[in-house]
């Protein structure tokens, strides 16, 4: 049996909220929560804490804690914002990358794709997320990078519910790409890749989504 840990919680109800067993909109009770993992109303607060800096759930005062449900809109507007710090980062990125920078690249979309291949959502979500996080910090630009893991988590729910398989694989593929022309320093192709590769990602999530069960 796995211990029953602050991580492993986070995890089941991130799985849950995936797969559509918790719909936008539920109200997760502690009591409910504490009983069903057999654990510390302490410790499901923790994990509930947790989501809620994830944004999957939010919190609201004195009504308790509900599965997060983000709007297309706020997902566009991240976007936007993303479009505009990301062209930068790629033309600093090209100026400053050493080659242990795109060995470090390599390496991430190495795992990315492996994520992909065995269809673990959660896994291929967050690292396909952290790609971009990724280039701020080998920058070594940290307030770019908390800038990005901040607008990431804003879409994060919507990703995780409704990235498609083949959206995945296809934002993979696009990453491959954008570090090739990273590599040959080639700026205009690298700022159209991530521009095209915004888009796309973007489109793909404001999408109408699947039905929940």
């Amino acid at each position: 049996m796995e211990p029953t840990t602050t991580s492993f919680i986070v995890d089941a109800i991130t799985r849950a909220i995936v797969e559509h067993r918790l719909a936008p909109g539920t109200k997760l009770g502690e009591q409910k929560l504490a009983d069903q993992f057999g654990v510390s109303r302490t410790l499901i607060r923790q994990a509930l804490f947790q989501l809620s800096q994830n944004r999957l759930i939010r919190m609201e005062p004195a009504r308790g804690a509900f599965v997060a449900a983000p709007s297309a809109a706020e997902a566009r507007q991240v976007f936007a914002v993303r479009r505009m710090l990301e062209s930068g980062m790629v033309r600093a990125f090209i100026q400053s990358a050493t080659d242990s920078h795109l060995k470090a690249l390599r390496e991430h979309i190495a795992q990315e794709q492996q994520a992909v291949q065995r269809g673990d959502v959660s896994s291929r979500t967050e690292l396909l997320g952290d790609f971009h996080v990724r280039m701020a910090q080998l920058m070594g630009n940290e307030v770019l990078a908390l800038l990005l893991m901040d607008l990431l988590s804003r879409c994060a729910l919507i990703t995780l519910m409704y990235q498609s398989s083949a959206a995945a694989a296809h934002s993979h593929e696009e990453h491959t790409a954008i570090v090739d022309a990273l590599q040959a320093r080639d700026e205009p192709l690298a700022l159209r890749l991530m521009d095209e590769h915004l888009h796309h990602v973007e489109a793909a999530l404001t999408l109408t989504p699947a039905p929940t069960p």
